[in-house]
């Protein structure tokens, strides 16, 4: 479990990149939110309209939430972060599913592993989880989530490895904790080779970065590298020197990111966050292994840890609990930053 105190995190891990204009105002003063409003909300608002692409729900013609109600309730969102290439539709290579509490300011981050072997709506066997996205895009993603921890998602918001990269890339890449070569080789892996000891590393780099886990630790170390990343972005995303990429940054949005949050949802999500907030994550445990000899890998998730974290969820979502009260992930690992 990690908590991070120090930086303003918006309730997406990969909104962190989508709202980087939202993200690179929030510098805690009067004045950037000021010139934001004055100077670039317009141009945001009109950039995320592209995004906009709403659930298929049964109750579809169920009144709309007003604005000040999504801004004050506790709610879930699913992030996804989606291996897709040129018209392929891809599969979810990140999962994460947020309860984000704006009046208190505290997000709940919880992981789950992408191999992981559930049931999905509508299939006739169990799958990897990330195949939900590959069979029925977020829809199903939100579905198959929403059985396997016994809970209603809100909301949820996407990004394709092409927004990924080229968000970075209009950044003038970041920088990363790498001081060794890190070699992605297994046989049923993508091929890469990410050079330790660079100054700044790009897109590609970057995306490599957060998808490797050929270490020990396998998703868990990948879920850590992915708090490292969002928390270089926000130091990245608050220099003033990043306002004139903006315009460039959600352009490249519009077209590789995917939202039913309306673009005043967000941008008022975003403003209603600010000052210190503490942001909780913690990876759902379980164990790999194959079903037969020289089958696909799967990642049989502990129902123990399972039933934990819809308790989590169900506390997270009580608008009558205060934020003292809420359960928080435990760790014998856990840190503070």
């Amino acid at each position: 479990m990690r908590r991070f105190n120090k930086k303003v995190w918006l309730p997406v891990l990969i909104v962190a990149i989508v709202l980087l204009g939202c993200v690179g105002y929030f510098n805690r003063t009067a004045l950037a939110l000021w010139g934001f409003d004055h100077f670039l909300s317009n141009h945001v608002e009109n950039q995320l309209v592209k995004s906009y692409q709403p659930l298929q729900r049964l109750n579809q013609n169920k009144p709309e939430k007003k604005l000040d109600e999504v801004l004050q309730k506790p709610m879930t969102m699913l992030l996804l972060g989606v291996d897709q290439r040129d018209k392929e539709r891809g599969r979810s290579d990140t999962m994460i599913v947020s309860v984000v509490r704006p009046k208190d300011g505290a997000l709940l981050l919880l992981s789950i592993p992408r191999d992981a072997y559930v049931d999905i709506p509508g299939r006739k066997s169990k799958d990897k989880i990330t195949h939900a996205y590959a069979f029925g895009q977020a829809n199903l993603a939100v579905k198959t989530v929403e059985e396997l921890l016994d809970t209603k998602i809100d909301h949820y918001a996407a990004i394709n490895f092409q927004g990924f990269r080229e968000a970075i890339d209009a950044l003038g890449g970041i920088t990363l904790p790498i001081d060794k070569d890190i070699v992605n080789k297994g046989y049923d892996h993508e091929k890469f080779t990410i050079k330790g000891g660079q100054e700044r590393y790009n897109g590609t780099d970057t995306l490599n970065y957060v998808r490797y886990r050929e270490d020990a630790g396998g998703d868990s170390s990948r879920a850590g590298r992915h708090q490292i990343f969002i928390t270089t972005l926000m130091n990245e995303a608050t220099h003033v020197s990043q306002w004139s990429k903006l315009p460039g940054l959600f352009a490249i949005m519009g077209d590789n990111f995917t939202t039913d949050l309306k673009p005043e949802q967000i941008i008022g999500l975003g403003k209603s966050m600010l000052g210190k907030h503490d942001v909780y994550s913690y990876t759902l445990n379980g164990e790999g292994r194959r079903l037969v000899d020289g089958g696909p890998w799967y990642y049989f998730l502990n129902d123990q840890d399972v039933k934990q974290a819809k308790q989590w969820i169900k506390s997270w979502k009580d608008d009558s609990l205060a934020q003292n009260q809420l359960p928080l992930p435990n760790s014998e690992q856990s840190d503070k930053e």
